[in-house]
């Protein structure tokens, strides 16, 4: 039997208010008779009930919606649990003050304590129901979110594997007629490419370092179509290797690079991709940030961006829709004009390294 003592003392505290409550109003009522021994009587018949109801459901089969015995004992409990507490804190209460209160009673002050208790009883064990039937909902909530979450995310993923393999093979059947060993080089990239997506896809996350070697694999796979046009360099600092990063992040910034930016141009160039950390940047200050950043020596950005172009291509808007789904509001993808010509876009999400041993 498993107990979570800090719910307990949550429930004990929300007990205590109640008869703190009860014992006010009883005192509002009848204001002749002393506060304090209202007071002892309200402690000690709903701390006694309370104990016997919440510690006792433990010992019969709970409904999962509600952690509350399920049926005939979920309505027995209740009723013996505040007979008993009624019954006990009574005689406690008459112990301590030295008297019988049950000789004491007229009838009508006999029915309006029991039904002030039948009443307070009713109002605090519904209390405690529905909280515990909306904990449960509130539970199921967070979980079907969390399958949703995933389920778009690899939604997402499905979506851009072909988008990717899709310009590789229009590639490659060009290549195939013109230069067969290019193919054939071309073709072996795309399997370790391929064979390196299929293990990591499994998974929402993997370490930052997976990453940029799938990123590698990519980069010779276009550097066989583009030749000497395009150059790279990848930039990862030892700290943010073990950096947990949703799959596939990369290769859209990298293939928008490469499409808008590398290709119209006639001579080519260069792709820097590198990692950093950050407090600076984020949206939320002093938290530290993982900032992406895939620098290219291209074109540029136009002076105003068409319906399909770098701001609005398939891979950035679903790599957008992804940090979005994980991060929401402090996931975001940018991209920057550079002043010397070319253009960068930036990733900036939470960095949240695993603990080291």
């Amino acid at each position: 039997m498993k107990i979570d003592w800090i719910a307990k003392l949550r429930h004990l505290l929300q007990v205590i208010a109640f008869c703190l409550a009860i014992a006010a109003i009883h005192y509002a009522f009848r204001p002749h008779k002393a506060y304090e021994v209202a007071l002892f009587y309200s402690l000690s018949i709903g701390l006694l009930s309370w104990f016997l109801i919440d510690f006792g459901r433990h010992f019969f089969p709970s409904s999962e919606e509600t952690g509350w015995p399920a049926g005939l004992a979920g309505v027995a409990l209740p009723a013996v649990g505040n007979v008993l507490g009624f019954l006990g804190g009574t005689s406690i209460t008459n112990a301590w003050f030295g008297f019988a209160s049950w000789y004491r009673y007229d009838a009508v002050e006999l029915r309006v304590t029991a039904g002030v208790t039948v009443l307070s009883a009713l109002a605090i064990t519904y209390f405690f129901y529905t909280r515990g039937k909306s904990a449960w909902l509130q539970a199921k909530v967070s979980e079907v979110r969390s399958q949703a979450s995933e389920a778009q995310l690899k939604l997402l993923e499905t979506q851009l594997e072909p988008h990717m393999l899709f310009n590789t093979l229009a590639n490659l059947r060009v290549l195939i007629g013109t230069d067969p060993a290019r193919a054939q080089d071309m073709l072996d990239r795309m399997i370790a490419y391929l064979r390196a997506t299929l293990t990591a896809s499994r998974s929402t996350e993997h370490p930052l370092a997976n990453e940029f070697d799938r990123l590698r694999d990519y980069l010779e796979l276009m550097a066989v179509r583009m030749g000497p046009r395009l150059a790279y360099t990848l930039e990862l600092p030892d700290g943010l290797r073990e950096a947990p990063v949703p799959p596939l992040l990369l290769q859209p910034l990298v293939e928008n690079a490469i499409r808008h930016g590398l290709e119209p141009k006639v001579e080519g160039g260069h792709i820097l991709v590198s990692a950093r950390c950050t407090g600076r940047d984020g949206r939320t200050p002093g938290t530290q940030r993982l900032v992406i950043e895939v620098t290219d020596t291209g074109v540029g950005l136009p002076p105003v961006l068409p319906p399909a172009g770098p701001g609005q291509s398939f891979g950035l808007a679903q790599a957008r829709e992804r940090l979005a789904t994980l991060y929401g509001a402090d996931g975001a993808i940018d991209l920057i004009a550079n002043s010397t010509g070319g253009t960068s876009a930036r990733a900036v999400f939470p960095l949240q390294l695993p603990s080291q041993p």
